[in-house]
């Protein structure tokens, strides 16, 4: 694969590589590539849990009453 990048970038790029982070510019292509297949994936769950949240009914308890609920669950849990 080649790809072209503005000059801004490819220093940006080898900047990192001279901070000796990476081995090279190859290297440091590779991480960022890895880290948006990780953040894709992280966004994809997130928006599942979205989507099952909005799919879900709305529970009929007031905000305090959800508190009092999980606290006094987490309670009989923890004895």
């Amino acid at each position: 694969m080649n790809i072209s990048v503005p000059d801004g970038l490819k220093n940006w790029a080898d900047q990192r590589v001279a901070d000796g982070r990476y081995a090279s510019t190859s290297d440091y292509i590779r991480d960022l590539v890895r880290r948006d297949q990780d953040e894709a994936g992280e966004l994809a769950w997130l928006q599942a849990e979205v989507d099952k949240g909005r799919a879900s009914p709305i529970d009929p308890r007031t905000p305090s009453q959800v508190i009092r609920d999980v606290v006094a669950e987490y309670h009989v849990k923890d004895v």
